[in-house]
């Protein structure tokens, strides 16, 4: 556990852990160290001469600030180097996560980093703050308290100590059968959870279907198979609960008895046996916390074992020494890709001269959208390489690549904010002016002006509170606004209404003037306006030329124009 949350924190943070690791366990023997006093404190106060207790009452009294001020300060900074984790381990999963491989994030690990980013980090800060000190109290403080019983009677101390072994087997074995069901009631939560998810988002085919009032016998399965895993983990825990409860009563008993012989046989008195027992009492309480701290802390250790995962997964590589291009062309050299196994481009060459416009089509599948992938480096190739201005990206910093590229996505997502804050994200340091001449050019100054708020309109998460199309003109807007050379289009008008779909047309052409552009497009506008086509169907490219040359040549792509042409055919007869 330690050992993790070094490594959680870093070099930067590790030192304060350590101190604050340090001053807890000091805190702990203070704690066991105040209870010395007590033993010829209460031989004073039974004996002869009850004012003798006096010092040792006050050195009794002075112990207790002690301890108290080392506790004030071990909770101090527990707090602190908490509050410190959290801020770390939000800065490194942010960082790491934007150099994975984007097929890294599939939907139920979204779900997982979500849950670890929300409820798990504040849970590891917790392990810091709430759980660490309590734990070396419960295993210092009575081991303390046993050698201060052996410096005063060695018999009733030699019984405390042979007692600690079987307390911390018990301990051990209940942990390791929790961990194990632990682990499976946390796969059972996950996958309820999705079955959960899954009856939400199918609402509209239930109740299309008329089977809103009939249960649904996955999500019924997974909820069963929680409540099963809930009952093993009881049943998990009731053994070692009763077990350490039962060996921390035996040993009091135990001392309770040996104590009475010794006094009987009057090789002790009656005031030690009765500071030995107290002794033994306060040792006792920490002892029985144990076991919910142990779940407390398997607990936080899964939590900091998945952040631990992530944060181990092998980002992108960054090179050493990047290479800056030169120029701004594109090229696919013998580029190969699989996903899951799965070849998705296949031997793949092509290249797009500087300030000239690539359009892709194809069927769903081909490959099309991963070409554009492949270029912003969101994967690495398995093959071949992809070259900007005669330079493999994988030979370029992240920065400089993507600072040299502008995307503009089939499906936008904004972050909730204003319209402003959204489009100044393709370039922070623009001025109030240029990004208002972005969305000028984008066609979005006609729906900020209808809007009640303006620029300042807040488009809700994922930029709910738009329209698709609205969407889609801040996407072009923040894309003209960066003024990269290089332009990645990806469907961007395929699902948008006539009147959204001309607005959205005007803002891409002012945005590919003079760029080189790589389009994956469907619309017949695009497509014909491109200087070279290629046509794409198994990862491989089938056809490649102009529009003029692929119609005319009768192949794949002359379908494909003949069948989005039909509808404008029909509705011009």
């Amino acid at each position: 556990m330690i050992r993790m949350l070094l490594h959680l924190l870093g070099h930067d943070y590790a030192a304060p852990l350590r101190r604050t690791l340090a001053l807890m366990t000091a805190t702990a023997v203070a704690e066991g160290l105040s209870y010395a006093f007590l033993v010829p404190l209460l031989r004073a106060l039974f004996g002869d001469s009850p004012e003798d207790g006096r010092p040792w009452l006050i050195a009794f009294a002075l112990a207790v600030a002690v301890y108290a001020i080392l506790r004030y300060r071990g909770d101090l900074a527990g707090f602190r180097v908490g509050t410190a984790l959290l801020h770390g381990v939000y800065h490194r999963l942010g960082d790491h996560l934007a150099r994975l491989p984007i097929g890294w994030f599939t939907a139920r690990r979204v779900g997982e980093v979500s849950e670890l980013a929300g409820a798990g980090v504040l849970q590891s800060m917790g392990v810091i703050a709430h759980i660490l000190g309590p734990f070396l109290s419960a295993c210092v403080t009575p081991l303390t308290i046993v050698l201060v019983m052996l410096a005063y009677q060695w018999q009733l101390g030699l019984a405390a100590l042979l007692a600690a072994p079987v307390v911390v087997l018990i301990q051990i074995r209940t942990g390791r059968a929790m961990a194990d069901t632990d682990a499976d009631r946390d796969e059972r939560d996950r996958e309820a959870t999705a079955r959960v998810i899954e009856y939400l988002r199918a609402q509209p085919v239930l109740r299309a279907g008329g089977r809103t009032a009939e249960r649904f016998g996955l999500l019924d399965d997974a909820l069963s198979e929680v409540a099963r895993a809930s009952r093993n983990s009881i049943r998990a825990a009731v053994p070692g609960l009763l077990g350490s409860a039962l060996t921390v009563q035996a040993v009091f008993t135990a001392l309770l008895a040996l104590g009475a012989y010794l006094a009987v046989g009057g090789n002790i008195g009656a005031a030690e046996v009765l500071a030995i027992l107290v002794l033994a009492a306060r040792s006792a309480d920490p002892l029985l916390s144990l076991s919910d701290i142990g779940s407390q802390l398997r607990s936080g250790r899964a939590v900091l074992t998945k952040i631990d995962a992530v944060l181990r997964t092998e980002p992108l590589p960054e090179p050493r020494t990047p290479l800056s291009p030169a120029g701004h062309d594109v090229e696919f050299d013998a580029v190969t890709f699989r996903r899951g196994g799965r070849p998705v481009v296949r031997d793949m060459s092509l290249t797009v001269p500087a300030g000239t416009r690539l359009a892709i089509v194809g069927p769903s599948g081909s490959g099309k959208s991963t070409l554009l992938q492949l270029l912003a480096r969101f994967y690495d190739v398995d093959g071949g390489a992809v070259r900007i201005g005669g330079v493999d990206v994988r030979s370029m910093s992240t920065d400089d690549l993507m600072s040299r590229i502008a995307i503009v996505f089939q499906d936008v997502y904004l972050f909730d904010g204003t319209i402003a804050e959204n489009i100044r994200l393709g370039r922070p340091g623009a001025t109030e002016a240029e990004v208002r001449a972005a969305a000028s050019a984008a066609q979005l100054d006609e729906v900020i002006e209808r809007l009640a708020d303006g620029w300042n309109t807040q488009v809700g998460e994922g930029g709910s509170l738009l329209s698709g199309g609205e969407r889609q003109r801040v996407s072009i807007a923040r894309a003209l606004l960066k003024d990269a050379p290089i332009v990645l289009l990806d469907e961007v008008t395929s699902a948008l209404d006539p009147v959204n779909e001309g607005a959205v047309h005007a803002g891409v052409d002012r945005l590919m003037a003079g760029r080189t552009v790589v389009v994956v497009a469907h619309r017949l506008r695009t497509v014909r306006s491109a200087d070279h086509i290629v046509f794409l169907d198994g990862g491989t490219v089938v056809e490649a030329g102009s529009h003029d040359e692929l119609v005319c040549g009768g192949g794949r792509y002359a379908e494909f124009w003949r069948v989005a042409m039909a509808p404008e055919l029909d509705r011009a007869g």
